[in-house]
């Protein structure tokens, strides 16, 4: 919990500083690239490590992410220094989210029983728009237990359009009057 609170503060004062230099997408890409390269463990343990000293973490560091913007690795060496580099992926995940909420888009999860084409993710991100009145991204996912239809949890909210749903829903209703 208190990991989830300190990256969405960070990522708030990642996106501050993003605004005020009209960065939003550079800071977006470099945090993904951070966040991509603390997934080698390798790097990670020698970064985190209490052996080697500061500058030389900032020497690896620097050599394995290659071109950064000067605050995005300033943000590292912050994070390195707290022992907090493990965040970093959490961070870069909830300033997309900000700069989504900063563009006016929201996230759509939605699960269907099979794999949607183009033309049926666009007709569902159409109809899903209309639903909730914003523009929404669509984040695709399959799973054959939803039978047919969708569910889709957008902000807080899950839409639940399946066939098993439905199908449930209908058992419920017949064992009810049954009883």
């Amino acid at each position: 919990m208190a990991r989830g609170i300190r990256a969405k503060r960070y990522a708030q004062a990642v996106l501050e500083i993003a605004l005020e230099r009209n960065e939003l997408d550079q800071w977006q890409s470099e945090l993904a690239k951070l966040a991509r390269l603390v997934e080698d463990t390798a790097l990670v343990a020698a970064l985190e490590s209490p052996k080697f000293p500061f500058k030389e973490k900032v020497k690896l560091l620097t050599a394995a992410a290659g071109e950064l913007n000067p605050l995005v690795l300033n943000l590292a060496y912050l994070l390195i220094a707290r022992g907090r580099l493990d965040i970093i992926g959490q961070i870069a995940i909830e300033y997309r989210k900000l700069v989504d909420s900063h563009r006016g888009i929201e996230r759509a999860e939605v699960t269907t029983a099979i794999p949607l084409d183009e033309e049926g993710k666009l007709k569902l991100t159409e109809h899903l728009e209309a639903m909730v009145g914003k523009k929404l991204v669509l984040e695709p996912e399959v799973d054959s237990g939803v039978v047919g239809g969708f569910v889709a949890r957008i902000g807080g909210k899950l839409l639940d359009g399946s066939t098993r749903s439905k199908l449930t829903a209908l058992k419920r209703e017949l064992s009810g009057t049954r009883r």
